[in-house]
Order: C-alpha cells, then sequence, then structure tokens
C-alpha cells in the first residue's frame, strides 16, 4: 500500500482531536498538526454518543453550537477511518478557504 495520510478539518474532527487530546480548553495550536489514532478516535465517539446533551455541553472544548451533533460527526470519522483502514488523522485548523486565500495573493 502506498503512503496516503488522512488528513481531517472542520469542527467535529477538531473537536474530536481535542477531547483525545483531553485539553483543558479549545486550544487551535495544539490541535492543528495532531496525529489522533485510530483507537483515540473509537474513544471519543463511544464516549460522545452515550453521553447525554448536557455532559457534551460540559466539556470545555465544545462548542455550544456542535453539541447536537459531534456525536455524528465524529461516527462518520470513525466510519471513514475504519473503512478506509486509516491508524490515525492528521487534524488541521485550516481548510480550503485558507488554500484559496494563499493562492489567491501569490497571484
Amino acid at each position: 500500500r502506498e503512503a496516503v495520510t488522512l488528513v481531517g478539518l472542520a469542527g467535529s474532527v477538531t473537536t474530536v482531536a481535542a477531547l483525545a487530546l483531553e485539553l483543558p480548553g479549545y486550544d487551535p495550536d495544539a490541535i492543528h498538526g495532531s496525529r489522533i489514532p485510530v483507537g483515540d478516535v473509537r474513544s471519543v465517539t463511544a464516549g460522545l454518543l452515550t453521553a447525554t446533551r448536557a455532559r457534551r455541553a460540559a466539556y470545555p472544548v465544545m462548542h455550544p453550537g456542535r453539541v447536537d451533533v459531534i456525536g455524528a460527526g465524529s461516527l462518520v470519522l470513525r466510519v471513514i477511518m475504519d473503512a478506509l483502514d486509516f491508524d490515525e488523522v492528521v487534524v488541521s485548523e485550516h481548510d480550503i478557504l485558507d488554500g484559496i486565500a494563499l493562492r489567491l495573493a501569490r497571484c
């Protein structure tokens, strides 16, 4: 198998990373570039899917708008990692808009 890296970005992935890293608060610098093993993704996902809404909302890294969707978002990440046999996900705080802006700035 050729080397392939799974890069995850956006709210659900970065929140899963923050929970896996057991951060005391949301820290983009600690999250960006972190490598989260699939076992940690499975563990965080299981916890989120069984947690009450109040428990999810109480996590210090949880954005209020993500409380109701984080279980599903983490499950999507876990299923992708399992289906495609990824051992880890590299987490990015940047997305396509950052790339577009950089490209336009270079023109």
